[in-house]
């Protein structure tokens, strides 16, 4: 008997290539399930969840509020900035108050990047256009935008390119909130059912628990997505979005979650989504 697939969607990235590395490469055990890895940009991945195409699927928290009808999160499989996250670069020095106004390139409308932006400033006191993340450095450096709105690697990159950290939204979200900052999590389809979804947890939990205790390796397979980062610097970056909150967002990160789209859902930033449920 074939055992149901799964469609799993994440991005191609160090941090969530290391995560899903013992999935991927058949180092645990998946019990009735056998995924299929769909690798896409996150706001890629925010649009098909809208469309409910995907079993299994990272996730801007930004997005959550538009599709947690159809998905509920993972309490494991969370990216969380601890005192740092995104980032607004430009190519000369500025104070946040000056990006009012501005052009900025950011990775997409659902990223969560984008709201804390809107949360700081203020909704529509700027001009964006999406660009892809990893052409967004590059973009800004060559003058067609004002400012650029950075995730991923490019946190750790921008400066070879000569520019200027204007203002980094974990260490804003830190110093207002007290919180980590929730940038993106896993969800299951709800029409899963409530024992798959508890089962799923537990597999995505297990693949984080191995590539933390397999670091070497798992760091190894994540360079393959690191788009030209050494590995040392991959393992900067794996160690800045895989950790314990990783593991389980606990108490804390699950009121950093609730914050979040509180703030949003007051600034008339996302819409409201009830309670929100964390399958374990």
């Amino acid at each position: 008997m074939t055992e149901p697939e799964l469609l799993l969607g994440h991005s191609p990235d160090p941090d969530d290539a290391f995560m899903f590395y013992a999935l991927a490469r058949e180092k645990i055990p998946t019990g009735p399930w056998r995924f299929r890895h769909i690798l896409e940009d996150i706001q890629t991945l925010n649009e098909r969840a809208r469309r409910a195409e995907l079993h299994i699927s990272a996730l801007s928290f930004h997005a959550y509020p538009y599709v947690a009808d159809r998905y509920a999160l993972l309490g494991c499989g969370a990216s969380m900035g601890e005192n740092y996250g995104p980032m607004v670069v430009a190519r000369h020095p500025m104070k946040l108050d000056e990006l009012r106004g501005r052009r900025i390139a950011v990775p997409g409308e659902t990223t969560t990047a984008f709201l804390v932006l809107n949360l700081i400033l203020g909704k529509s006191a700027f001009s964006h256009e999406v660009v892809p993340f990893d052409r967004i450095v590059e973009r800004v450096a060559e003058g067609r935008f004002d400012a650029g709105l950075i995730i991923h690697e490019a946190q750790l990159t921008y400066q070879q390119k000569g520019l200027h950290c204007v203002a980094d939204l974990g260490r804003w979200w830190f110093e207002d909130t007290g919180l980590p900052l929730p940038l993106g999590g896993i969800v299951s389809r709800r029409d899963l059912g409530p024992e798959a979804m508890r089962q799923i947890a537990g597999i995505v939990r297990a693949s984080i628990e191995y590539g933390l205790a397999h670091r070497g390796e798992a760091v190894e397979y994540a360079l393959e997505y690191a788009r030209g980062m050494g590995a040392e610097l991959a393992d900067r970056f794996v160690g800045m979005y895989v950790n314990r909150w990783t593991l389980d967002l606990g108490e804390t990160g699950r009121q950093a979650v609730s914050v979040l789209l509180e703030r949003g859902q007051e600034a008339g930033l996302v819409p409201a989504c009830g309670a929100i449920e964390f399958v374990t």
